[in-house]
This record gives C-alpha cells, structure tokens and sequence, in this order.
C-alpha cells in the first residue's frame, strides 16, 4: 500500500512567546494541570464529560454555507459558529480534509489561515500552518491526485481546562479562548484505488467572543484529554 500524507501528521510548533500569551488569555494555569506542562515544554513551540463545569459559551449559532472559494481551492469557506465546541469540530473537519486534485498548497494554507483570529497577541499561525506538507511533499501527493475526507466523532473541554476554570470563573472573560479536543476519523484515497482510513485527535485553541463568530487561535503540540 502506498504511504498516506495526512496533514494531521506533520511536526505542530508551538512557538514560547506565543505559548506563554496564549496560556496567560486563557486561564493563568490552562496548559499546566493535569500533566499538561509536559506535552507542551517537550515540544517547545499538539466523550464530552458531564462532570466538572462547564465553560460559559457565547449563544450558540447554525454555521452558514460554506461554499469554497477560489482563492481557497476545495477548502470550505469560514464557518459561522459561535459555539466553541461546533466550532472546533468544523475546524477539525477542515484539517483533516483536501483535495490535491483542485487545491494547490497555498490554496490550503489560504483556507486555514481564514479561520485565524484577527487578535494577533493571541493567534499562533505558527502551529497551524505546521500541520501542512512542505511543498515538495504536496507536489507528491497532488501527483498521487491523493484527497481526504473527515468524519468527526465528538469535542470536549478538556480535564486540565475544565479544573482551571472551576479555580478562576471570570479568568475566561479576559480573552474567551476556548481549550477543546476533538476526535474523528480521516479516510484517505488515492490514484488507481488507493486509500485507508486512521483515527485523529486534536486540541484546539478557539477565541469566541460574546455576540461574535468564532476563530481559531492555535493548535496545541499533543493532544490533552
């Protein structure tokens, strides 16, 4: 079988500066409970529970069309969501979907790069744009005429977010960044019948603001439960 290029697959940065701010909008302590310090600092800049609080949410919001663009390629244009965890889950829809038959790679990038909060004290471009091929390796795949496609499973708030939250309340309202994991599945295909399918797991760092669509703030370096 040939091999698979997942954009989830690639080195995710997550550079220090931007971490510490980051970290410091979010909750003081957001990325340093539960063993969460050792995920990120190793890395140096990656079933809802009804147990615990829940972070307050901006009212809830049904995304609009999301027609391509043609400066975007295949690539949705930006969903219209108000609710972190929807939100997340069409962000993650998008990672883990393209199609290197009509996208080219700075089509991809555009599409993703979209989705970014315009607060640039908080957005991490850095480890979104990680995620993709270098342009060599998309060439390849685009070769391969190799697409993907995402089928999301659930989104949470994380353990470590979720107790940060229950210690400061009102910390959220400093910048309404948003810590959400999302799980799925992402089936790949390829030239001449080609394909395969592999589970995927991210966490997100999404900005909602009250009476405001959504935006993506960063990708963490691993996965936090």
């Amino acid at each position: 079988m040939k091999k698979r290029f997942p954009l989830s697959n690639y080195g995710i940065g997550w550079s220090a500066n931007r971490r510490i701010l980051v970290i410091a909008a979010i909750l003081a302590s957001l990325l340093t409970l539960a063993g969460v310090t050792a995920h990120v600092a190793g890395r140096n800049g990656q079933h809802h529970s009804s147990a615990g609080p829940t972070p307050p949410s901006p009212a809830s919001s049904a995304p609009s069309s999301e027609e391509p663009g043609a400066e975007t390629g295949s690539v949705p244009r930006p969903p219209r969501i108000s609710d972190p965890l929807a939100f997340a889950k069409a962000i993650a829809q998008m990672l883990w979907s393209y199609d290197t038959r009509d996208t080219s790679r700075e089509q991809q990038l555009a599409g993703m790069e979209a989705r970014m909060t315009k607060e640039s004290e908080y957005s991490d471009w850095a480890s979104v744009s990680a995620q993709m091929p270098d342009p060599t390796l998309w060439s390849r795949m685009a070769d391969q005429r190799q697409h993907a496609t995402a089928t999301i499973t659930e989104a949470h708030y994380p353990a470590a977010f979720k107790q940060a939250l229950a210690e400061d309340p009102s910390a959220i309202t400093e910048a309404y960044i948003y810590a959400v994991t999302v799980t799925g599945k992402q089936t790949i295909a390829w030239a001449k019948g080609g394909g395969g399918a592999e589970d995927r797991s991210i966490t997100l760092a999404v900005q909602c603001r009250p009476s405001a669509d959504c935006s993506l703030v960063a990708i963490a370096p691993n996965v936090v439960p």
